[in-house]
């Protein structure tokens, strides 16, 4: 059997030199991570970027470059292994009309500082991807192709 890890994508939003976080309840605990989920079958990576950060957070995401591409180990499942995509980009519109996705308690907005002090992160992926975002590293979402199988 070929082994597959999870397509995740994540979006790194900064404003005010601070990043909108998501507070959610994972296995009972409250942590916190980027706006975050799974690739769904048939989604291109930014539709899945954009549909995350709109269901986790209320706001419309605009994406702007890919940070990094990340392969992490679930530390709590061996047999799990998440592929991350994470992107940067710019909250375009809020949906006051929305409610957040399920799990999620609340949207917050920290420094790097904060993150880095904070022992509530989901994964140590959060900071990373943030330490790579401050670093400088982004690349064009050309970078990214998606293709269909619909015969044109």
């Amino acid at each position: 059997m070929q082994w597959k890890p999870n397509t995740t994508v994540a979006a790194i939003i900064e404003k005010n030199d601070k990043f909108l976080l998501v507070e959610e309840e994972i296995d009972g605990k409250l942590v916190f991570n980027q706006p975050a989920g799974h690739l769904e079958k048939g989604e291109t990576l930014i539709e899945a970027v954009k549909r995350e950060v709109l269901e986790e957070t209320t706001f419309e995401f605009e994406p702007k470059s890919l940070i990094g591409i990340y392969l992490y180990p679930n530390a709590n499942n061996i047999n799990i292994t998440y592929l991350r995509f994470c992107f940067y980009g710019l909250c375009i519109k809020k949906h006051n009309d929305r409610k957040l996705d399920e799990g999620i308690i609340q949207t917050t907005w920290m420094s790097e500082q904060e993150i880095k002090k904070n022992n509530r992160m989901r994964s140590p992926m959060v900071s990373i991807c943030v330490n790579d975002y401050k670093d400088g590293k982004n690349f064009p979402l050309t970078l990214i192709n998606s293709f269909s199988n619909d015969k044109k």
